[in-house]
């Protein structure tokens, strides 16, 4: 049996796993969040004002914000918060960075992995996960840093040019 979706405000717990996650980073600078319930938890960034007209409609929207990540119980049982790229435009980014050379961010946007070389400067506390951008501020994607390797400084893990090369079933 299919069940509908649930729209809902997020909770103070799911409120906390998006903190946490933007605290690696730097400092939220969003404050409000909604749930769809489906198999998954998808987390949207939402306008006050606009959710306050979604409440009285009696129609279900089909989409009423920017989606900026999933809950999911990871491998250990425990929820935890995944963003997507979109995430970081509410994230006002201080630490865990990457600011890429020009030739680096076109392959990063193409899927290829960023070498040491292909960096131009980068601020690493703590968590593997990095934020890149171009030299021009634009969010490119997430990375993984791997400290010891020279030729994979940084392994892709999602880019904006990941949509455009998606195969579509015809």
């Amino acid at each position: 049996m299919v069940q509908g979706l649930r729209y809902r405000r997020v909770s103070s717990w799911e409120f906390d796993l998006i903190l946490r996650e933007a605290e690696k980073y730097g400092e939220l600078r969003h404050s409000f969040f909604a749930v769809v319930e489906g198999k998954f938890r998808d987390i949207y960034a939402v306008n006050e004002k606009v959710w306050e007209e979604i409440e009285n409609l009696k129609l279900k929207p089909y989409s009423f914000g920017t989606f900026v990540g999933t809950i999911k119980v990871d491998e250990n049982l425990v929820e935890k918060f995944y963003p997507n790229i979109e995430f970081f435009y509410f994230v006002d980014i201080k630490k865990n960075y990457a600011i890429l050379k020009p030739k680096a961010a076109f392959l990063f946007t193409t899927g290829k992995d960023v070498p040491k070389r292909g960096i131009k400067e980068y601020i690493w506390e703590g968590t593997r996960k990095l934020v890149l951008f171009d030299e021009n501020g634009v969010i490119l994607g997430i990375g993984r840093i791997q400290p010891n390797s020279e030729r994979t400084f940084i392994k892709n893990i999602t880019d904006i040019g990941e949509f455009i090369r998606r195969h579509r079933k015809a």
